[in-house]
């Protein structure tokens, strides 16, 4: 064991010694996380509204149409756009331009032909054959029928039993019976996805799809040691002493995994606190996701580091791994967004098991359950890799 650590720390003071590495280490990945969270809308600043935008003219003063207004100014799917000083023309051209969904024009004596049980209709500019127009046409049908059903309701109640029930409060008690129907659906979710639904969606994928790539990026470092320590053949002369080859590769594999997982431990608080990406929701979880991850490329890093001849192969086994690796493993752009055939192929990347892990507690909502399976898939993978590292070396030494 203490031959272990004394390779271990020999390599990390090689290591650390270089204040590039600590900037390409902490400094790279933090930066691309901005500049993608800035791609992805990670800092957007304030919310926005998901409604289609319909713009609004009232031609007609009268407390009907005043009721319409109101229930199109609380729907949850248009949003009302007016603009006072703006002529009908005004608004045709708007909706041409693209700037509304659509346009409502009250006309004027709209709501007197209501109260008169008379026709009443509204004019309306649109694009019909666009998607919208459909939702749009739903929601002013429904609100232009809750009016006009109120106005006959108090009618026949004023008719019925005239004072006891006047016009105005039947009308507003039958409005009030639309809001609060006997069968309701209410949809709910459960904290945890609220809560990162409310976040930045781009953060929460950028944050550790950066922090993976570089920890990846930074094996070239470590590779560089062990490619150093052949050339100058420090690796054979340690192997004419005492220590063997399983103690040469632990030294080197223990180094790797430290550089790593303090790198992962600075960036994941980096994620919380600065942020906002919710890695500490479940913390033994993204501890463990991180530990996993941490062996699985430190693995990686002594394959690269035996594999490679010249520091010139190191650059390029390390550099080459990273791309490919984290494009494929979804680091870039999320893998739920491409087809079940491309996130099948990507989950041959390392990586990405490490977003799913990630992601199931900060985006996702899970427990710790849910990072069981990614957690094995990198631990088997990590297993892999040093399996390879150490029989190639071996394979190097009979030579």
């Amino acid at each position: 064991m203490i031959r272990i650590l004394d390779i271990t720390f020999k390599d990390l003071l090689q290591l650390t010694r270089d204040f590039k590495t600590f900037m390409f280490l902490l400094l790279m990945p933090i930066l691309f996380t901005f500049l993608f969270g800035f791609a992805f809308g990670g800092f957007g600043g304030g919310t926005s509204d998901s409604r289609l935008p319909v713009g609004y003219l009232s031609q007609d003063d009268n407390w009907v149409t005043d009721e319409l207004h109101g229930l199109l100014a609380n729907s949850e799917v248009i949003h009302l756009e007016e603009y006072p000083a703006a002529s009908i023309p005004d608004f045709e051209r708007l909706v041409a331009d693209g700037d509304l969904a659509a346009a409502i024009i009250v006309p004027n004596g709209y709501g007197r032909a209501l109260l008169r049980d008379k026709t009443a209709r509204l004019i309306v500019y649109a694009d019909t054959g666009s998607t919208a127009w459909t939702t749009i046409e739903a929601e002013t049908v429904a609100a232009v029928s809750r009016v006009d059903n109120g106005v006959r309701t108090a009618t026949i109640m004023e008719d019925l039993i005239g004072d006891r029930a006047p016009f105005r409060y039947a009308f507003d008690q039958t409005l009030a019976a639309w809001e609060n129907p006997p069968i309701k659906v209410t949809e709910t979710t459960s904290t945890a996805i609220q809560k990162a639904d409310n976040q930045s969606a781009g953060l929460a994928h950028t944050s550790p799809g950066m922090m993976l790539q570089f920890a990846i990026a930074g094996l070239l470092t470590a590779a560089q040691v062990i490619v150093t320590e052949r050339k100058s053949r420090t690796l054979q002369r340690l192997l004419t002493t005492s220590a063997r080859r399983v103690h040469i590769l632990l030294g080197h594999y223990l180094a790797i995994f430290s550089l790593i997982f303090g790198q992962f431990i600075v960036l994941i608080a980096f994620g919380q606190f600065i942020l906002k990406v919710d890695y500490l929701r479940v913390p033994a979880a993204t501890l463990l996701v991180a530990v996993c991850a941490a062996l699985c490329i430190s693995a990686l890093g002594l394959l690269i580091g035996v594999l490679a001849r010249t520091e010139e192969q190191a650059i390029a086994f390390s550099l080459i791994p990273m791309f490919v690796l984290s494009g494929l493993g979804g680091a870039w752009v999320p893998l739920e967004v491409t087809g079940a055939t491309f996130q099948a192929i990507g989950h041959i990347s390392p990586v990405a098991w490490a977003m799913d892990g990630f992601k199931n507690i900060s985006v996702r909502g899970f427990g710790l359950e849910s990072v069981l399976v990614p957690a094995a898939a990198l631990t088997g993978y990590a297993v892999l890799f040093f399996a390879l590292a150490a029989w190639r070396l071996s394979a190097a030494e009979e030579r």
